[in-house]
């Protein structure tokens, strides 16, 4: 930084003379600047001078000054707005802002658990979860949340936010025809943005524009109409590239109010050795988490009550949720009273639990072709080792003469039999034999 408005001629001796006289510091110092040479940002000139690349240099002074036109930090609205405060259209306020990014982004969470009463995100929204393998097509009927999802839920907000937007990077690019470069610029000048702020639409491409829509659906951005001429951050917006918290809270959210989202953070489950759970959550979103792997009993206006049994464990796995998942889902959100025993869980709980998984996951279909009746041993032996060195066995049995290969390798095991027979013909032996391939289904 000090090098950015610096006209002076600098040598390596003179940057060094900015770094305390200490080893660490000294390699460290070393290390970047090598890093920054081999990225071409800074160049060591023929007289042993230092010097930043010309291009980046300007470029980034712009970034910081707010000069040129790239709108590093937006363009502000600075037309007088038509509508007072007086007015039935008032300027949207923080409080607005917060609620609309929480509406749309809770949306898309609820979709994903398969709360009925939440409306249906837009088809961008679809495009995204179903790319990301958040979701997938169940036949007939419709869209269920995947392993990969359930993940997904038990992450932050932000780092949902990311993750969905470099699905949105990659969906651009191949189905939107978009252009990535000004996608990535965009999602990062939002970073960049105030939040409470209205920003002006003028001056964004073609493709920045369409972003705004599926922004808006997604919570980043608020628009009073869709023909508006300016546009408002949304906090899920301005913590893109900041430690702060999103206002949104995710699948551990509680309520919309402060009260209960700070008790969320501490925690809001029960759950005895009896495998009966209380959740103390309000949050429809909440609740409908819990139902992916518990029977729901009794709902309060604060509480919950549900049961850990063989029966919805096992639908939960059949869905591709994880045993693991489910025990790290039921300690992140544990009741600060649970913290007080010597497990956060009880043992009984979590073992039965991936118990459940271990007899759901005992035996495994597998598509292959069953080889048999083969004229020799040898013969069996001969394309046993072969097919282990191609990595398609299935299951072999010694004393049958029999070997599963995968559908995968069938072809390839099939051409090998083949090609022995030939050899065996051409030195004049038996051709009888040997081994078909059957499906075994």
């Amino acid at each position: 930084m000090s090098l950015l408005f610096s006209t002076q001629i600098m040598s390596k001796a003179d940057l060094r003379q900015w770094i305390k006289n200490d080893k660490e510091s000294l390699s460290k110092f070393e290390e970047a600047l090598d890093k920054l040479q081999k990225l071409h940002i800074m160049i060591e000139q023929e007289n042993k001078t230092i010097a930043l690349n010309s291009s980046f240099k300007q470029k980034f002074q712009e970034c910081l000054t707010g000069g040129g036109t790239h709108q590093s930090f937006g363009k502000l609205y600075n037309k007088p707005h038509r509508h007072s405060q007086s007015n039935s259209h008032k300027l949207p306020d923080i409080k607005t802002l917060d609620e609309h990014a929480k509406t749309k982004w809770e949306e898309i969470l609820h979709f994903m658990v398969g709360t009925d009463r939440m409306n249906s995100p837009g088809a961008s929204v679809l495009k995204v979860v179903t790319k990301a393998n958040l979701m997938r097509e169940k036949e007939g009927k419709g869209l269920e949340i995947t392993n990969k999802g359930f993940q997904f839920l038990l992450q932050d907000v932000n780092t949902q936010v990311w993750a969905f937007l470099i699905q949105y990077l990659d969906l651009a690019s191949e189905m939107l025809h978009m252009n990535v470069v000004e996608v990535l610029n965009f999602f990062f000048m939002l970073g960049s943005l105030e939040l409470g702020q209205d920003y002006s639409v003028e001056g964004l491409t073609d493709t920045q524009r369409q972003l705004l829509d599926d922004l808006t659906n997604y919570g980043l951005i608020y628009r009073p109409k869709k023909s508006s001429k300016r546009y408002y951050p949304t906090r899920l917006a301005t913590t893109l590239t900041s430690g702060n918290s999103a206002i949104v809270s995710n699948s551990s959210s509680n309520n919309p109010t402060d009260d209960d989202d700070s008790a969320t953070e501490q925690g809001f489950i029960i759950v005895e050795t009896n495998y009966k759970l209380y959740a103390y959550t309000s949050s429809q979103l909440q609740i409908s988490v819990l139902n992916l792997f518990c029977n729901l009993q009794f709902q309060f206006s604060n509480m919950v009550t549900a049961e850990l049994t063989r029966e919805s464990v096992r639908k939960a796995l059949k869905h591709g949720i994880t045993a693991s998942q489910i025990i790290s889902y039921l300690t992140s959100h544990a009741h600060p009273q649970m913290k007080k025993r010597p497990a956060l869980l009880p043992s009984t709980v979590v073992d039965q639990i991936q118990l459940w998984e271990m007899e759901l996951n005992r035996l495994v279909i597998t598509n292959s072709y069953l080889y048999k009746e083969f004229r020799t041993f040898a013969d069996y032996e001969v394309v046993l080792k072969h097919a282990n060195t191609l990595g398609v066995v299935v299951w072999s049995s010694d004393s049958k003469k029999m070997i599963g290969i995968t559908e995968a390798g069938h072809e390839r095991v099939k051409a090998f039999i083949k090609r022995k027979i030939v050899q065996r013909r051409s030195n004049g032996g038996d051709t009888t034999s040997s081994a078909g391939g059957t499906p075994a289904r």
